[in-house]
């Protein structure tokens, strides 16, 4: 099955397009900034466009059960995952569903949605890439993979602010999941197409990098033609070992750059799709007059393979 449904999901013809959506999933461990990165994008291609969904939704359980329980929301065993994975499928096929949602905020359940796939569906969460029948699903995967000192202070700011946690609480929650992030989480980035780490240059006090892993599973923009010696100490491409020892691609993109590099970089990007309609504005948001310009990067980049997927068809 899950042969067959790769097959179905990448030969779309042109009629077909409109009905068997692109399939983006973004994957990574709690507060690692799939969210962020989603956001971007559906508000880059309109969200008469795009449908997004995040798979934490199905969880099985509330927050008040999961305080009994001897495994935390990053085990299998507490989410439906062949739930999940059925739904996707749906999806990827132009079919709509019934989609359950959790309430963060609250850590309660609410009514559940009706959820058509539009041209383009963005899954984020915990487990897009968990399972070979999810992961066939998709066209295009992406990992977010920072430094754990970093997500934790993410999670601690987000936690606190927004899900009525205190910064204890959050503390003792990190600890009790790290054994479920490592043996469930984690290996899911060997599974994924792009593997981007936002993290700072050592030695440095700029904003966040970006170092993007290109692997050679969808074909990439060619970018080597404009990063040359002049924009090197903004951004740069070489090849180094993944955690595996494989070669791979690494786009860097440090947070020093100037815009007028950034923009370079972004219409290298780009001019593989220019003919199909100009550049989306707005990318790179990461809070109310705050932006980022390696997050702006890494969104236009899966913007490349998305519309790419619509015109390769």
């Amino acid at each position: 099955m899950p042969d067959k449904l790769m097959r179905m999901t990448r030969s779309r013809s042109t009629e077909a397009a409109a009905v068997r959506p692109v399939m983006l999933a973004i994957a990574g461990d709690s507060a690692s900034g799939k969210t962020t990165l989603a956001r971007g994008l559906v508000e880059a291609m309109g969200a008469d466009r795009c449908t997004s969904i995040c798979v934490d939704d199905y969880h099985r359980y509330d927050r008040l059960e999961r305080t009994t329980l001897p495994f935390t929301p990053l085990h299998p065993d507490c989410n439906y995952i062949d739930i999940m994975e059925q739904h996707l499928q749906m999806l990827a096929l132009g079919q709509p569903i019934l989609k359950p949602v959790y309430d963060h905020g609250t850590g309660t359940f609410t009514r559940p949605v009706y959820v058509e796939p539009r041209e383009f569906v963005i899954v984020e969460g915990l487990f897009p890439l968990f399972t070979k029948l999810s992961r066939a699903c998709f066209d295009i995967s992406v990992y977010l993979d920072p430094p754990e000192e970093i997500r934790h202070a993410w999670k601690l700011i987000r936690d606190t602010t927004q899900r009525g946690y205190t910064e204890a609480q959050v503390l003792r929650d990190l600890a009790l999941r790290e054994p479920d992030s490592e043996a469930f989480i984690r290996p899911q980035r060997r599974h994924a197409d792009i593997v981007v780490r936002f993290a700072p240059v050592k030695g440095r006090p700029d904003p966040l990098s970006a170092e993007l892993l290109l692997r050679p599973t969808v074909q990439h923009p060619p970018l080597s033609h404009i990063l040359t010696d002049d924009v090197r100490t903004a951004m740069h491409l070489k090849i180094i070992r993944d955690t595996d020892g494989t070669p791979v691609d690494a786009l860097h993109v440090h947070g020093h750059a100037e815009a007028e590099e950034i923009h370079l970089l972004q219409k290298a990007i780009w001019d593989g799709v220019a003919d199909r309609g100009d550049m989306p504005g707005g990318l790179g948001e990461i809070g109310p007059g705050r932006r980022s310009e390696p997050l702006a990067v890494t969104q236009l980049l899966l913007l490349y393979h998305l519309v790419q997927e619509v015109y390769q068809a």
